[in-house]
């Protein structure tokens, strides 16, 4: 059974999870989680530099985007359409930042739309408290593998399935490039002040650890703290702070009041940047169709601010 349970690191097919003990989070598992996290203490040795600070931004910015407007406005709620070469690069640009494949990412996020803050919702703070839908239902036996009866759009393609199984690929090449381009840049451009400990540091580890608990945070606090502009059948709530960090997630309010339209800041004053890249894409015609909000949507079911 350890075998197996190291092996599902490298192969989410090949855990052997106890199904007697759904709640259990097994350590052996998530042990890569929390070493992660361990890891940003190496920031103590490795130092510091503005190439390896602006690095672990872009990346920051890159990968929640990837997470933000394909995991979830593309693959969870077909907010737009797109090429198969253009789905699968945002795929691997969004598996780098560790928060699993897109067939496990999207279907875990339509089961949490149609239960919402209800028992069955895997994340809720309303039923599980805050720790749990922060972190801890991921790391859970029960929520390991992906719901794949509701993704079976997404199961007709290979490349995605292959994606999702091998789901360690993408950010373990990220990793090893920014160590390689760290070492490069040590010798050719040493006025940088960097190497490949620094990059990998700064730009994978932080970047990934920061990345992570920010996109938590949509799960865990934009259902407890925020306003409600509408009426929905949940404890969703609009919250700025949350928005900017997340590049537009923090309407979630309005997400689940209408979750299928690709612009979720629906008021000019909403800062949304995750559509205003859609929108970038789309001018280029990567992207098309974009899902608009109808305005009778903005008219109805409006609740005290």
């Amino acid at each position: 059974m350890r075998f197996k349970t190291i092996l599902a690191w490298f192969d989410s097919h090949s855990s052997d999870l106890d199904e007697q003990q759904p709640n259990q989070i097994q350590f052996l598992r998530v042990l890569p989680f929390i070493l992660l996290h361990l890891a940003c203490m190496t920031v103590i040795w490795v130092g510091f530099s503005p190439t390896a600070l602006l690095i672990a931004i872009g990346l920051y910015v890159l990968r929640m985007f990837a997470i933000t407007g394909f995991y979830h406005r593309y693959f969870s709620h077909k907010a737009f359409k797109t090429s198969r070469p253009i789905q699968f690069i945002f795929a691997f640009l969004a598996a780098s930042a560790g928060q699993r494949g897109p067939l496990w990412w999207a279907s875990h996020h339509r089961h949490h739309h149609a239960h919402s803050d209800h028992p069955n919702d895997s994340h809720s703070p309303k039923q599980h408290g805050f720790l749990w839908s922060h972190l801890s239902w991921f790391l859970a036996n029960k929520n390991f593998m992906a719901k794949t009866e509701r993704i079976k759009d997404l199961l007709a393609y290979p490349e995605l399935r292959f994606l999702d199984r091998f789901d360690v690929l993408a950010p373990l090449t990220l990793a090893l490039c920014l160590f390689a381009i760290g070492a490069w840049l040590e010798s050719t451009a040493p006025a940088l002040h960097t190497n490949g400990s620094q990059l990998l540091v700064w730009g994978f580890v932080i970047s990934t650890v920061i990345l992570y608990h920010m996109t938590f945070t949509v799960n865990s606090l934009a259902h407890v703290w925020g306003k409600r502009r509408f009426v929905t059948n949940d404890d969703s709530r609009n919250n700025g702070l949350i928005a900017i960090l997340t590049l537009g997630e923090g309407w979630h309010n309005n997400h689940h009041h209408f979750p299928s339209a690709a612009r979720q800041g629906f008021y000019w004053w909403e800062i949304d940047l995750t559509y205003y890249g859609l929108k970038i894409l789309a001018w280029l015609g990567l992207i098309w169709d974009l899902r608009k909000v109808p305005t009778e949507v903005l008219r109805i079911k409006r609740t005290p601010q």
